[in-house]
């Protein structure tokens, strides 16, 4: 779908720690701007080259171009509509309805290029318990020249901002304007992997998050490195039971975006969720370790994928011991002993 003779034009809104390393990585290889919703951030990427918030000790690309305006910053990436687009949604889940009701005041009714729409946040949400796809869905309206995608996988993003190498999965629909983020993301230091799987990359980049939690609870009690490899591994189980049930594919949650980012939430030392299972496991309430500022999809989510579990008639025992947790008071150790206290069954049943 791209021009090889116009490159893809970037936007991306948010300026988190996330969404400003894309935007560093898109704008090594594509005309990039971020929307930030504070003056002083737009001003400090566009001028400092720092996100002095999110990234204070990364230094930004000085191609990388920010504004604070929404309108200025989708008016440099649609360019009069004289090539692709790339808009990058880099908000949370909580964040993600809104962004996109602010962003269709700036679509155009008609356009010739192709513009491809990728999010980026993990989790269900946590009131409705949509998926992400399922929240642009209701709130943004279809458009035949506006494709849409998740971008997940393992990825801390202070590594990203720093220029070391990752791969993710892009699931894209329809597949066919997949390159248009391959042409702004793939091939510097970033391998992008494409895939139709919507729902399976969404839910597994939901449900590592849980058990990232899980993992650190385990660890903050000493439990040891057999324990940490049974989570991840009877963790991955459960990811795929829902995904599928939820029309996921179950190849997907061997992948980038299921396994991969599952190792690297339950034990990377960067990863927020594995931080509140620390936190928890070393005896913190769960009020104080919010109360710091963290954020951790995964304690927004767990009741949702538990829900979402029982409509479907599938156990999630270990989404639910981390639920009893974090919302009903159940001691670590008490919820551990409930997990190893289950029947015994056959493996794969």
């Amino acid at each position: 779908m791209s021009n090889a003779h116009t490159p893809v034009r970037v936007a991306v809104l948010g300026a988190g720690s996330w969404g400003t390393a894309l935007a560093a990585l898109a704008s090594l290889q594509a005309p990039t701007m971020v929307w930030a919703r504070k003056s002083s951030t737009a001003h400090a990427i566009g001028q400092d080259h720092r996100n002095p918030a999110y990234l204070p000790d990364v230094l930004l690309p000085e191609s990388l171009q920010a504004s604070d305006n929404l309108k200025h910053v989708m008016d440099f990436a649609l360019a009069d509509d004289t090539g692709p687009a790339l808009i990058i949604l880099g908000v949370p889940v909580r964040g993600l309805a809104q962004t996109c009701v602010d962003l269709a005041q700036h679509l155009p009714a008609t356009r010739r290029h192709p513009v491809l729409l990728v999010w980026t946040c993990k989790g269900f949400h946590q009131e409705s318990g949509l998926l992400p796809h399922q929240i642009v869905r209701e709130s943004l309206p279809e458009r035949p020249w506006l494709g849409r995608a998740v971008l997940s996988g393992p990825s801390f993003a202070l590594e990203v901002a720093k220029g070391l190498p990752v791969a993710l999965t892009l699931a894209c629909q329809p597949a066919s304007m997949a390159d248009i983020a391959l042409a702004a993301l793939h091939g510097k230091q970033a391998r992008l992997y494409t895939s139709t799987d919507m729902i399976g990359v969404e839910v597994g980049g939901a449900v590592k998050n849980i058990m990232a939690i899980a993992c650190g609870i385990a660890d903050a009690l000493g439990l040891g490195h057999n324990a940490r490899a049974a989570l991840i591994t009877r963790g991955l189980a459960e990811m795929q039971r829902l995904g599928v049930a939820l029309g996921g594919h179950a190849e997907t949650f061997f992948g980038l975006a299921g396994l991969g980012d599952l190792v690297l939430t339950a034990t990377g030392e960067l990863s927020r969720n594995r931080q509140v299972g620390l936190a928890l496991g070393a005896g913190e309430s769960l009020d104080s370790i919010l109360a710091t500022g963290i954020t951790a999809e995964g304690v927004r989510c767990a009741r949702a994928v538990l829900e979402m579990g029982k409509a479907h008639h599938i156990e999630l025992p270990i989404t639910a011991a981390v639920c009893q947790i974090l919302f009903e008071q159940l001691s670590p150790r008490e919820a551990v002993h409930a997990l190893l206290t289950r029947e015994a069954k056959q493996e794969g049943h």
